[in-house]
């Protein structure tokens, strides 16, 4: 169930492929989540502006169910931040916001007949 979604600066040149499947394996190497759960998906962003200035960006949200402890988030977050900041060097601005989800109010269909 967890969601990661990258949005980033699109003309920075990052290899957007290598960093997803990278915060994918950090995500799972926390044990907060189990890989096989993890859905990661990226938005590159054309326009935008950091501290007023066209400067690179990396933003990480991870969307997850309710029932984390702080210091699971924070271990998140560290590590996504981590495997971000290797590699994206070069990079502005990196960012990672952990946000509880509603258990009771999240619903999924899984399509288990294809």
């Amino acid at each position: 169930m967890p969601h990661i979604v990258v949005e980033y600066s699109a003309d920075a040149g990052f290899d957007i492929t290598g960093l997803m499947q990278a915060l994918h394996n950090a995500a799972a190497s926390t044990g907060v989540m189990q890989a096989a759960d993890i859905k990661v998906r990226a938005l590159p962003y054309a326009d935008y502006l950091v501290a007023g200035k066209r400067d690179s960006f990396c933003h990480v949200f991870v969307y997850l169910l309710e029932g984390r402890t702080p210091a699971q988030k924070l271990t998140l977050s560290e590590t996504l931040r981590t495997a971000m900041a290797t590699l994206l060097p070069d990079a502005k601005s990196l960012s990672v916001d952990i946000r509880d989800m509603d258990a009771s109010a999240y619903k999924k269909r899984l399509n288990t007949g294809l």
